[in-house]
C-alpha cells in the first residue's frame, strides 16, 4: 500500500515490516560458530511479529543463492556493517563524555538492552506508541533489562515530538547522541528537513547524529523498484517503491552543514572495508551510488 498523510503501520505491515526485515537480518547475522553481531534479542522480535518470511530469514532457513544482494553471507556482511557502524557511533560518543542518547524511529532496535552504557546515561526511544508497546512487552516476558536508563516516547515523529521528548526528561542543554537508521528515505522531503532542523534545535554544543547518506541515484525511485523486485524472487513482499519518498530532497548533510553541524560521509566501500568485508558489487549496487554513512558534529 502506497504511503498517505497521517498513515500508520504495524510491525507486520508498511512501513513496520521493513523493521521487522532489519531484526530478521540482525538475528541472522548472530547466528552461527562465527556471528558477525551480537544481538540475543532479535530472533525473539521477530518469531514474536510471527510473519513466515522474516521467521524464515531470522533461522536462516532460505535458499542461499549467489545473488551479490540476497545470498545469505552478502546479508549477514550488510547488516553487520550497519549495525556496527551504530554500535560504533554510540560507543565514540559515550567515551566523549555524552550521558544522553535518542534513537529515531526505534522500531526492533535493541540497542538499549545490548550495548554496554555508561553509568547515568539515559537513551530515549521514539516510535509509534503501538510499537514502543509491543517491543517493550515482547521484552519484557524474556527477562531483558535496559543496559540504561530507557525512556521510551510514543509519537509519530509527523507530530510534535519534540515536546513528548522533553516531557519525558530529555535536556536540550546536555550534549546528546542521535541516531536516525533507516529512517530518513521514509520521510517526505520537507519532513526529513523538519526533523533535522528539530534535531538542531534541541542538540547543545557537543552532541552529534549519525544517520545513512543516500546518493541522489538512490532517490529516483529506480533503485528502489529494482531492489523489492530483487526480494521478490526471495519471499519478500515488501515494495520499497511504495513506502520510500522518491525525487529530489536537499542531502541530510548539506542540511546539516547549513545548520552549523560538522558532517563526514563514509562511503559504502569504505565502510564495508572498515569491518573487514568486500561490499557487493552489481548493476542494483550500482545504483545506489555514493551513498553509505553520515556522521554529524555539533
Amino acid at each position: 500500500m502506497a504511503r498517505s498523510e497521517g498513515d500508520s503501520w504495524d510491525l507486520a505491515s508498511s512501513v513496520g515490516a521493513t523493521a521487522t526485515s532489519v531484526a530478521a537480518s540482525r538475528a541472522l547475522a548472530s547466528r552461527g560458530p562465527d556471528p558477525l553481531i551480537d544481538d540475543p534479542y532479535a530472533a525473539t522480535l521477530v518469531e514474536a511479529v510471527g510473519v513466515p518470511h522474516f521467521v524464515k530469514m531470522a533461522n536462516g532457513d532460505f535458499d542461499d543463492s549467489h545473488d551479490p544482494l540476497f545470498g545469505r553471507d552478502q546479508m549477514r556482511a550488510h547488516i553487520a556493517v550497519r549495525t556496527r557502524f551504530f554500535d560504533d557511533f554510540f560507543a565514540s560518543a559515550c567515551a566523549a563524555g555524552v550521558r544522553q542518547a535518542v534513537i529515531l524511529a526505534s522500531g526492533l532496535d535493541t540497542r538499549v538492552y545490548r550495548l554496554g552504557w555508561p553509568a547515568g546515561t539515559v537513551v530515549f526511544e521514539i516510535d509509534q506508541p503501538a510499537v514502543v508497546e509491543f517491543k517493550t512487552r515482547v521484552l519484557a516476558d524474556t527477562g531483558a533489562t535496559p543496559g540504561a536508563d530507557r525512556r521510551t516516547v510514543g509519537i509519530d515523529l509527523r507530530e510534535d515530538w519534540p515536546a513528548a521528548l522533553r516531557s519525558a526528561g530529555f535536556d536540550p542543554s546536555a550534549p546528546t547522541a542521535w541516531i536516525a537508521e533507516g529512517l530518513l528515505i521514509y520521510l517526505p522531503p520537507e519532513a526529513q528537513d523538519r526533523l533535522l532542523d528539530n534535531i538542531t534545535a534541541l542538540s547543545a554544543p557537543g552532541s552529534a547524529l549519525a544517520t545513512e547518506h543516500m546518493d541522489a541515484k538512490a532517490l529516483t525511485g529506480d533503485w528502489a523498484k529494482e531492489l523489492s523486485a530483487r526480494g521478490r524472487r526471495y519471499g519478500s513482499d515488501i515494495d520499497l517503491n511504495e513506502l520510500f519518498y522518491s525525487g529530489p530532497r536537499t542531502s541530510a548533510g548539506d542540511h546539516l552543514s547549513a545548520a552549523g553541524w560538522r558532517v563526514t560521509v563514509l562511503p559504502n566501500d569504505e565502510a564495508y572495508a572498515a569491518q573487514g568485508f568486500e561490499r557487493p558489487h552489481d548493476e542494483l549496487a550500482a545504483m545506489v551510488g555514493d551513498s553509505g554513512y553520515l556522521t554529524a558534529n555539533k
